[in-house]
């Protein structure tokens, strides 16, 4: 059953910044883009290569510094070659100053 963790404060991610961490064993990368705050997978489908540095396109994409894959913050939808599988994406809440997922 799925279970909402908190991962950390609207004061801990400003806009613009990023927070990586490890759930369970998963790398995840919490983003505050735009005034949206997105949870995905850390990782290119395309070759495993983390996103931590990768950068957030005018399309609300993330792109993969290796290779140029670029994944939608919103769905994890792969857009580009080389990468055809998407990426995990996990729902976000704020309650308060507090930012949760949905995890498992």
């Amino acid at each position: 059953m799925a279970e909402l963790l908190t991962l950390a404060t609207l004061d801990e991610l400003p806009e613009g910044e990023r927070i990586a961490l490890e759930i369970d064993g998963t790398a995840v990368l919490l983003l505050h883009h735009a005034g949206q705050i997105f949870c995905v997978a850390d990782v290119c489908t395309h070759d495993d290569s983390p996103l931590g540095d990768a950068e957030i396109d005018e399309q609300c994409a993330i792109v993969c510094p290796r290779h140029g894959a670029r994944f939608d913050l919103h769905s994890g939808k792969a857009l580009s070659l080389p990468a055809v599988t998407p990426i995990a994406v996990f729902p976000v809440t704020v309650n308060g100053n507090e930012i949760r997922i949905r995890w498992g």
